[in-house]
């Protein structure tokens, strides 16, 4: 049974999706809010503390509809299949969410980022699968940084300039040197990045899935050595 409060926090919560979705400028009104709702300012404030609060909550929202999404993404036998489909989604979501998207990554002083931290572990747990199958050509924060950076620009500058014609060409090709960037292509790559590939599979999994044969400090040990070979 779901309690009064959390009633009265979804309301909020509703309320100020509207308002943001409708707002010209990305702002909302505390009292908007609590008018649509039927309650005083105080209310909201002990909800959420302050304007801030609600807007972090509103964010934090949006990522837990962000994850709902990319759990109904069925995670295939191909993790580096898999990392594209996510890059198209999220750009998706972006389209779909544009006033929440932006709430969610466009810098607000103080903000939060629970959202955005939220979806860089998302994120990180498609480049771990890609590391364990060798198919990673960078370690997973690097290839984390590079591809949250350019999917989060693009889905920015879509919003400011969407593509005429519904063309493509510039988040296609965007994609595709990022892929090339952070993924090795099997049947073209040479030996340094294979073995590069190798060390971070072995480094994913002693830190995800450490083997019961091996000692805490001899685990530490190898992933000591699998930095110096790299």
């Amino acid at each position: 049974m779901a309690h009064p409060d959390d009633d009265l926090r979804n309301a909020l919560l509703a309320a100020a999706e509207a308002q943001l979705v409708a707002s010209s400028d990305g702002e909302i009104a505390t009292r908007a809010v609590c008018d649509a709702v039927g309650v005083t300012q105080p209310v909201l404030y002990r909800v959420f503390g302050d304007k801030r609060g609600l807007l972090d909550a509103l964010a934090d929202a949006g990522l837990e509809r962000y994850a709902a999404r990319k759990a109904e993404l069925e995670a295939s036998g191909d993790p580096a299949a898999d990392l594209r489909a996510g890059w198209a989604d999220h750009l998706a979501f972006a389209a779909e969410n544009p006033a929440l998207y932006r709430l969610m990554f466009a810098p607000r002083p103080w903000a939060s980022t629970r959202a955005r931290d939220g979806v860089t572990a998302l994120l990180r747990r498609t480049l771990s699968r890609c590391a364990a199958a060798g198919v990673l050509r960078v370690d997973v924060e690097v290839a984390a940084a590079m591809l949250l950076a350019a999917n989060v620009g693009l889905a920015l500058h879509q919003m400011v300039e969407p593509a005429p014609d519904e063309s493509t060409d510039v988040a296609d090709a965007l994609r595709d040197a990022l892929m090339a960037a952070v993924l090795v292509d099997a049947p073209v790559a040479g030996p340094d990045d294979v073995g590069a590939a190798a060390r971070r599979q072995v480094r994913v999994q002693l830190r995800s899935d450490p083997p019961g044969g091996l000692l805490p400090e001899e685990a530490a040990l190898m992933d000591v050595w699998l930095d110096r070979l790299g």
